[in-house]
């Protein structure tokens, strides 16, 4: 499990752990029973306190992704479909959101958009 820290991001590391855990666990990479590294281990591979990937670990748990188990680790939790779809569709929409902000800075019409999303999607067959 590879996590980057920026220093020099605005994030604060506990929050930048969470959201690279969660999208490991989210897209797979991370799949249910895996162990996590330990509190010490994790802050010792990063460089930064046991008690920021304690922060983190409590965060990802209260969030559903990890259960800790006093004495032997924390795990990752199997992934309720509907949760883990639901929270896939939010960050498309909040990044697709961000784009329309953009294209309203640059005075973009929808039709603008649109052909932009058509020649992104290609031939793209969206899953039903």
């Amino acid at each position: 499990m590879q996590i980057i820290i920026d220093n020099t991001s605005m994030t604060p590391l506990y929050e930048q752990i969470v959201q690279q855990i969660a999208a490991m666990i989210l897209g797979g990479e991370l799949p249910a029973s895996s162990a996590l590294p330990s509190v010490r281990s994790l802050s010792k591979e990063l460089k930064i306190s046991a008690l920021t990937v304690k922060k983190a670990y409590d965060q990802l748990e209260r969030e559903g992704y990890i259960e800790t188990v006093h004495g032997k680790g924390s795990y990752v939790l199997e992934a309720n479909q509907e949760l883990l779809r639901n929270e896939q569709l939010m960050q498309v929409e909040a990044a697709v959101a961000q784009a329309i902000e953009k294209a309203q800075r640059f005075n973009l019409s929808k039709e603008d958009m649109q052909s932009i999303f058509d020649l992104l999607m290609g031939d793209w067959n969206v899953r039903s």
